[in-house]
């Protein structure tokens, strides 16, 4: 079994997919013609996230249900350097985090960034690929 596709529900789609494909990485591909307005976005050919326009105010409350974070992982230095490359000039913020090597799991580094309130995306990679 395998994860087949995140949905973000948003009252600005087109803001988080500049976000994905500008900054993420991720390309915008064909979608079906649904009657509410959205992306999908690909990676390694794969429509991975799904992002629809929202048709009800936001409803907040103390147990509403969300999703925490997505998490994108890197496997190259090459990678981790260009996302760099993207964050920064765009001038997208964010927080870094090392996890320390556990077993047989090497270390590795995080970037999280806060796409929205309640919305969080987390880049992770070895960190050995992290290190400049």
């Amino acid at each position: 079994m395998q994860l087949d596709h995140a949905t973000i529900v948003t009252g600005d789609p087109d803001t988080a997919r500049r976000f994905f494909v500008d900054i993420a990485g991720l390309t915008e591909g064909a979608r079906p013609p649904f009657s509410v307005d959205g992306h999908w976005l690909y990676l390694n050919g794969r429509p991975a996230l799904h992002l629809i326009a929202a048709t009800a105010p936001a409803v907040s409350g103390p147990a509403a249900p969300r999703i925490d974070h997505l998490a994108f992982r890197l496997e190259t230095a090459a990678e981790w350097q260009a996302l760099l490359g993207r964050l920064d000039p765009a001038g997208v913020g964010y927080q870094s985090a090392r996890v320390p090597q556990m077993g047989v799991h090497p270390a590795e580094q995080q970037l999280f960034v806060a796409l929205a309130p309640g919305v969080v995306i987390e880049f992770v990679i070895a960190l050995h690929h992290a290190q400049p």
